[in-house]
């Protein structure tokens, strides 16, 4: 169940902006017996020409990229969609690596960009640079379910900062405070999740043992 909205923040779409281009006045130099009068252009002409070439139109891609990633991904439409995949080339290689290799492919910069413009929940938010980069050693080894278990993790903590959770045990403890390790996850972070499925367990499980066999100093 929680593994189904983990693959739906996968599978989204974001926004890279390209970058608007400044257009430059150029003068042609005046022919001979003609006037050679100065001629002064205020700062808001400037501004007036630069946003009236082919920057502009970038200008209302970028403005139009902007309007859509303001919304929810529940909130977009079709034409929305459409629209990113068009004129967002980071989105439209994240996509094709995804098709070509599956979305546990993905790096952690990779799932942040795609959650964050997708107007989905940014589990990627939730997991600090060190656990960031044990998700990344997990992809570049294939442990995809590892990585999976890790997002888990992330997502375990959304909403949660400065709280205590209650165990059913009795336990309680801070999930945005403690550390991922392996007994971490088999005896804190796996029982925050009930799903009948098992799928949760087995992703956690998987984390838990692939935290297991790295050594101390890589933890």
């Amino acid at each position: 169940m929680l593994i189904q909205s983990t693959n739906a923040a996968l599978s989204s779409y974001g926004a890279s902006f390209k970058s608007s281009q400044t257009r430059q006045e150029s003068w042609a130099p005046a022919a001979p017996g003609t006037s050679t009068d100065t001629i002064t252009i205020s700062e808001a002409a400037k501004r007036m020409l630069s946003n009236s070439g082919p920057a502009s139109g970038t200008d209302e891609v970028q403005k139009q990229l902007d309007a859509i990633k303001s919304k929810p991904a529940v909130q977009r439409s079709d034409a929305d969609r459409a629209y990113l995949s068009e004129h967002d080339d980071r989105f439209t290689e994240l996509q094709e690596k995804v098709q070509a290799n599956g979305l546990g492919s993905l790096t952690s910069g990779e799932v942040d960009y795609m959650q964050k413009a997708g107007g989905l929940v940014n589990t990627m938010a939730y997991l600090s640079p060190k656990e960031r980069a044990i998700y990344d050693d997990l992809v570049s080894k294939g442990n995809t379910e590892a990585a999976q278990g890790l997002m888990l993790v992330g997502m375990s903590r959304i909403g949660m900062e400065g709280q205590q959770v209650t165990l059913p045990g009795g336990q309680t403890f801070d999930p945005t405070k403690t550390e991922v390790t392996a007994d971490n996850v088999r005896n804190l972070f796996r029982q925050m999740f009930v799903d009948a499925s098992g799928n949760s367990d087995r992703l956690l499980e998987a984390l838990a043992s692939a935290l297991d066999q790295r050594p101390a100093n890589m933890t």
